[in-house]
């Protein structure tokens, strides 16, 4: 039996595309800023994500670009598409 199975976001591709799609429904605050706890929250109980999905998610949608991560680690920007990310294959 494979344990990944049912768990889509040991990727961290498919997690970063994930944790970019939450973001992105979520109602920006001041400047732009999306409260860490605004994706965290529905990514680790919703879809049963782990912390270290998380964590391996985010990495890669920051260093692609699409989400710029405060040095706090509070908040994120969802960045300027430069193209359709979440269609993308």
């Amino acid at each position: 039996m494979n344990h990944a199975e049912g768990q889509p976001y040991v990727d961290p591709e498919a997690a970063a595309r994930k944790l970019v799609e939450l973001a992105a429904n979520v109602e920006a605050v001041q400047d732009g800023r999306i409260y860490i706890e605004r994706i965290n929250a529905p990514f680790m109980f919703n879809l049963k994500g782990s912390g270290s999905e998380f964590g391996a998610g985010l990495k890669p949608a920051v260093e692609r670009g699409w989400l710029s991560k405060h040095e706090n680690g509070t908040y994120v920007k969802l960045m300027p598409p430069r193209e359709d990310l979440l269609t993308r294959k």
